[in-house]
């Protein structure tokens, strides 16, 4: 097993975790796991395996080691194949031992978080192995599955990419909307500016441009951090690199596909924001299978 990533796993968020695995437990079972609670003795020890029946990107198993302590504290993992592995189908990712009422309970919520994350993560590491050799960085984007946006962002941080905003609290992103809704982009600047001051905020200010003629504005009027420069052409794209000189950090977004990616890259653009890595991804086949003592 060789890893594909830099991916270091970092203090998780228990408590958000937590919160989100009690309410996906109370959507699963409600009053009970009747199946299980009918057809296995509440003394039967057993145990699974996690098999692997895709070739890809391993992501999720520091959250399936803490869903299965959240249903029950008996339950023992024992971990073959680390987050962020490449595997192939017929690997045997982990074991798990315990009540076997308990690893029926765990096992649905188990795999449908691993293997929504292992597919984003092949599909951001498929991307992030295309740009071997350049400065650009893939990052992901809003476009995320509600109340499942942290462990998303987890699997592409696991699958070698970057994290862009986690919400709407973290930075300021003005895009073209707001541009029109405040009429135009230098009313956009001066008051997201105005707002940080007077709410004794310290925020990156982000800013999205359609064309080289906003582009000439936001370089006349400057504090930001990041121009994000939306549909622009690879052959555009270099063009307004090289005019922005370094000044300020620069994104690359609007439609570019693995076949593209590398040529947009090539500009020198810091980050390119990829909307489809979250959204638009295969789940990676993965299976718990019973093993009997």
């Amino acid at each position: 097993m060789s890893k594909t990533t830099n991916y270091k796993a970092s203090l998780p968020d228990l408590e958000l975790i937590n919160s989100f695995i009690a309410l996906a437990l109370a959507e699963d079972i409600h009053e009970g796991d009747h199946t299980s609670l009918s057809t296995i003795p509440a003394s039967a020890i057993d145990k699974a395996k996690l098999l692997v029946k895709d070739d890809g990107i391993l992501a999720g198993v520091d959250l399936a080691k803490i869903i299965f302590q959240k249903v029950d504290p008996k339950l023992k993992v024992n971990v073959f194949i680390s987050d962020g592995t490449i595997v192939k189908k017929g690997d045997l990712a982990f074991e798990v031992e315990g009540p076997a009422r308990s690893i029926l309970t765990a096992e649905r919520l188990v795999l449908n978080c691993m293997q929504r994350m292992s597919g984003i993560a092949t599909a951001t590491w498929q991307l992030v192995k295309l740009l071997e050799g350049l400065k650009t960085k893939v990052i992901d984007t809003r476009k995320t599955t509600p109340g499942f946006r942290y462990f998303e962002k987890w699997a592409v941080r696991v699958g070698g990419g970057s994290n862009h905003r986690f919400g709407l609290y973290d930075m300021i992103l003005i895009k073209d909307n707001h541009v029109d809704y405040a009429g135009g982009i230098k009313n956009a600047i001066q008051s997201a500016k105005k707002y940080l001051v007077g709410n004794k905020l310290s925020l990156d200010i982000e800013i999205e441009v359609r064309n080289f003629k906003e582009l000439d504005e936001v370089l006349s009027i400057g504090g930001i951090k990041r121009i994000m420069l939306d549909n622009f052409t690879p052959s555009d794209l270099k063009k307004a690199i090289t005019q922005i000189a370094g000044r300020h950090e620069t994104e690359a977004s609007g439609g570019i596909t693995a076949a593209s990616i590398r040529s947009y890259a090539e500009s020198g653009v810091d980050f390119i924001s990829v909307g489809a890595i979250t959204h638009s991804v295969r789940s990676l086949d993965l299976s718990l299978k019973a093993e009997r003592r």
